[in-house]
C-alpha cells in the first residue's frame, strides 16, 4: 500500500527539504509515501529501475555483487538523498543492487515522472546534482577508509551513519548487512560488536542495535565520517 504525498507533510527528507513550499509542492503529487522491508531489492544491476527513492526514515544499501555470489556494500543513501543518480545522468539500466538495509518509509517517484520533473533547468534538478556530488563523496572516501582504517573504526563510523539516518537510538541491522557494509566476514562483525558492548558504546542482540554512547563512538570512528558529513552539510545546506 502507498498514499499520495500531496497533503501529507513533507518526510525528513533533506534534499527535498532544501526545496521551497512552491517547488515541493510542484512535485508533491508525483510523490508517494511506500513502506520498505528488511533486504527489500529496489534496484537489481543490469534492469530498468522503475522508481526514484527518497528515503524518509530507512537507509537503503548500494550493493557490488561478484561471480561467486558474494556481495560488498559500496554505498549507503538515507534521508539525505534518493536513489536513482543513473538515472540523472541519462542512463537505461541500474548499475548496482540496491536493497532496503533498515526498514522504513521512503517516498517514490516513477522514473518517468522523474525524468519530467528533471527536464531542464528545474528546483529537483538542481539539488539531485548536488546530491550527486555527495554520493560520489561517500563512494570515493568508502574507498579509502576500506584500505587505510581499522575494523573498529570503521564499524563505528558506518553505526554513526545509519544512526544519523533513523528516528530514534534504537535499529534492527542484521550482521549481514554489518559484514557487507564492512568488507569482512560476520565473525569479525561479532567479535567488534562484542567489544563495543563490553566498553558500553552499544547493545546488540539479534539484529537489534541501540547506540548507549553516541559520542563515544564519535571518538572511536574515523576521520572519514567527518569528512562525508561535513559534505552533506556544504552541498545541501544542512549544518
Amino acid at each position: 500500500m502507498y498514499s499520495s504525498s500531496a497533503s501529507e507533510p513533507r518526510c525528513r527528507n533533506l534534499l527535498l527539504a532544501t526545496l521551497t513550499d512552491e517547488q515541493y509542492g510542484a512535485i508533491a503529487p508525483r510523490l508517494h509515501t511506500v513502506p520498505l522491508k528488511i533486504k527489500q531489492v529496489l534496484f537489481e544491476r543490469n534492469q530498468p529501475p522503475q522508481y526514484v527513492y527518497f528515503p524518509c526514515t530507512c537507509v537503503l544499501s548500494i550493493l557490488a555483487y561478484m561471480l561467486n555470489g558474494s556481495a560488498v556494500e559500496v554505498g549507503t543513501v538515507g534521508n539525505e538523498g534518493f536513489i536513482g543518480i543513473e538515472v540523472l545522468a541519462g542512463g537505461e539500466l541500474s548499475t548496482e543492487t540496491a536493497v532496503c538495509q533498515v526498514d522504513g518509509n521512503t517516498l517514490r517517484m516513477t522514473v518517468n515522472d522523474f525524468k519530467e520533473a528533471t527536464a531542464g533547468d528545474t528546483p529537483l534538478r538542481r539539488v539531485a546534482q548536488r546530491y550527486m556530488l555527495v554520493y560520489l563523496s561517500l563512494v570515493s572516501q568508502s574507498v579509502a577508509c576500506n584500505r587505510l582504517h581499522t575494523i573498529e573504526e570503521r564499524f563505528a563510523r558506518w553505526i554513526l551513519m545509519t544512526h544519523d539516518r533513523v528516528e530514534g537510538d534504537h535499529f534492527y541491522l542484521t550482521q549481514e548487512f554489518i559484514a557487507d557494509m564492512l568488507g569482512v566476514h560476520r565473525p569479525s562483525v561479532s567479535l567488534v560488536a562484542s567489544a563495543f558492548q563490553q566498553a558500553g558504546l552499544i547493545r546488540y542482540s539479534r539484529g537489534r542495535m541501540s547506540i548507549l554512547n553516541r559520542q563515544g563512538l564519535e571518538e572511536l570512528a574515523c576521520e572519514c565520517y567527518g569528512i562525508v558529513r561535513e559534505q552533506v552539510d556544504h552541498l545541501l545546506g544542512t549544518a
